[in-house]
């Protein structure tokens, strides 16, 4: 279970507002990659919160309402579109969007615990954890609230383009998703620069 050590350690080396760090969309063909940060109070428990892959989507809907109701949590979720994805690669479009996030902080913070590698470039002091949404409560906070952002928004997009089934696999490659590909074609929340995609549209235009 995540915990406040990394938090901890931070303090310890004077650091006193540290925002935890986590995107998630890397993987889809289609839809956004985004990115949350969340700035925990010292004192946070949590019975639950965990790496948001960890926790079914009811459980994730419910911490998410906690998270962000609470005023003593100061959290910022960002957005990268797919146009950008696609002009300067999904990685970079990640990073952008944790940098993003942690600008985006009403309060700026003073360090950061980042899920996975270091980020160049950052806007404040960082800490990369490799698994760090499931060592960090800071980080799993900003990857539930990262998670259900993204899939509230891919729920919303499914009503624009029915045919994709954007609510059920939230742009992923499944196997329903694929075909829905091979049958209509990539709309415009499809990421070109993604070979599937890329290859679909070459056999469409054959």
């Amino acid at each position: 279970m995540p915990s406040l050590v990394h938090e901890k350690e931070m303090r310890l080396q004077g650091f006193t507002l540290i925002a935890g760090v986590d995107e998630v969309g890397r993987g889809p063909l289609a839809g956004p990659v985004c990115a949350a940060a969340a700035i925990l109070p010292p004192r946070f428990r949590h019975k639950v919160l965990n790496d948001s892959k960890q926790l079914s989507e009811l459980q994730r809907e419910k911490i998410y309402e906690e998270l962000t109701a609470n005023e003593s949590i100061i959290w910022c979720c960002e957005f990268v579109e797919v146009e950008v994805i696609d002009n300067i690669n999904i990685l970079q479009a990640s990073r952008l969007a944790m940098r993003r996030a942690v600008a985006g902080l009403k309060t700026r913070a003073d360090a950061a615990l980042i899920d996975g590698l270091p980020v160049p470039d950052f806007p404040v002091p960082q800490r990369a954890l490799v698994k760090g949404d499931s060592l960090s409560f800071s980080i799993a906070a900003a990857s539930v609230i990262a998670k259900v952002t993204r899939d509230r928004l891919m729920h919303a997009l499914a009503v624009q383009y029915p045919q994709y089934g954007f609510e059920k696999h939230k742009g992923y490659g499944t196997p329903v998703h694929l075909a829905a590909l091979r049958e209509h074609g990539p709309c415009p929340l499809h990421r070109r620069s993604f070979s599937p995609v890329a290859q679909l549209t070459l056999d469409l235009d054959s």
